[in-house]
């Protein structure tokens, strides 16, 4: 049987990219199908603003013209011009059970940054480490929420078998009873009035200028950590408008000083809409918004994105402050268990504490690399 790969060109090859994972994922329980439209506007240059400093380039895998394969290959120059390298990527790699078409879509991406100038290679980004990352590797099963990874575990063989090893591993914590230890509320309330702080939630009347706000502590706060790119402010505003529909604004905190309500940190969980989203099986129309909207009602988890100081405040043990309050908030929001995702393996200032309160690492993604 002939095997060739082909770059998406059009309508149709996006439509048939998008189909795959439908073919992939039959019979798998956990599995939440992506809304198509948002894989679409992802793709498609005009329609999402990650397109604004980037290439990115579809591919195919063709066996006898029935689509069995996908990978997408990337350059992202906001990525090369922070770290002043010349690193490609690639991600949202779908295959069926055929590992010498996974392996021809590996070395068709491989080139293809390889003609770009990108001397290493490193994914899956879908399509940086502020959207979807990291191939799931291993850990307890069960669907994932809301921006997370979900894949076959053979994929790992197949990335090894394509000469990819480990770059970084990115962990997920799970917490399902949410009452903190009465000695770390104790400590979260000394620290409150020690050093004079208070905590807000978000102003969903003044939502633009509150995203904004966390745009400013973001790129602060996340600066050093591996794999962090500053996102632009069409990037966030595109992000806002998207996850607008799931915002809960008592698990949306801010952190600031009570003397000139200077933010010095923020606290971001989402409702994990995945429990939701996974009833209208990617697509809105006819009935998939109303689905979703009714089990909505009925979520009971939720993902924390980000915990953020600002440097200068860190290390002072405040981010306890706002673990305490996503707590309490989420609790009384009906939330009965949570999940904090995703942490760098060897971020211990940020595993640490949550530990303490009682999560688990329960799921690990892994981020692997090449020589190109």
């Amino acid at each position: 049987m002939t095997l060739r790969t082909v770059p998406v060109r059009g309508r149709a090859d996006l439509e048939r990219f998008i189909d795959l994972p439908w073919k992939v994922y039959a019979g798998d329980p956990h599995w939440v199908p992506p809304l198509r439209l948002d894989v679409r506007k992802l793709l498609t240059p005009g329609q999402h603003p990650f397109h604004e400093h980037a290439v990115v380039q579809p591919f195919l895998a063709l066996r006898d013209e029935r689509v069995v394969g996908r990978i997408v290959a990337h350059v992202n120059h906001a990525h090369n011009e922070f770290y002043k390298d010349a690193l490609g990527f690639f991600g949202l790699f779908e295959c069926l059970d055929d590992p010498e078409a996974a392996a021809a879509l590996f070395d068709t991406a491989f080139a293809w940054l390889r003609e770009r100038g990108r001397d290493r290679a490193q994914g899956p980004m879908d399509l940086s480490t502020n959207e979807v990352c990291g191939l799931l590797i291993g850990g307890e099963p069960g669907p994932p929420t809301i921006m997370m990874p979900h894949n076959p575990l053979r994929y790992a063989q197949l990335y090894e078998r394509a000469g990819l090893t480990k770059a970084k591993d990115l962990v997920a914590l799970y917490q399902d009873d949410l009452r903190l230890p009465e000695r770390m509320v104790r400590y979260a309330e000394a620290l409150r009035q020690r050093f004079g702080v208070r905590i807000r939630r978000i102003d969903m009347k003044r939502f633009n200028a509150e995203i904004e706000l966390i745009l400013s502590l973001y790129n602060r706060s996340w600066e050093r950590n591996w794999g962090f790119v500053p996102m632009t402010a069409a990037e966030v505003r595109h992000m806002a408008s998207e996850l607008k529909y799931a915002v809960n604004p008592a698990v949306v905190l801010f952190l600031e000083r009570i003397a000139d309500g200077e933010p010095v940190g923020f606290g971001l969980a989402l409702p994990d809409m995945n429990q939701a989203v996974r009833h209208a099986n990617g697509r809105l129309l006819p009935f998939g918004l109303l689905k979703i909207l009714w089990h909505k009602r009925h979520i009971d988890c939720a993902r924390v994105l980000a915990l953020a100081i600002v440097p200068e405040w860190r290390g002072k043990g405040l981010d306890s402050l706002l673990t305490l309050e996503l707590y309490r908030n989420g609790a009384a929001s009906g939330y009965r268990r949570g999940e904090y995702s995703w942490i760098l393996e060897d971020n211990h200032t940020m595993r640490t504490p949550l530990e303490r309160a009682g999560a688990r690492v329960y799921r690990t993604y892994r981020i692997y690399e090449k020589l190109l």
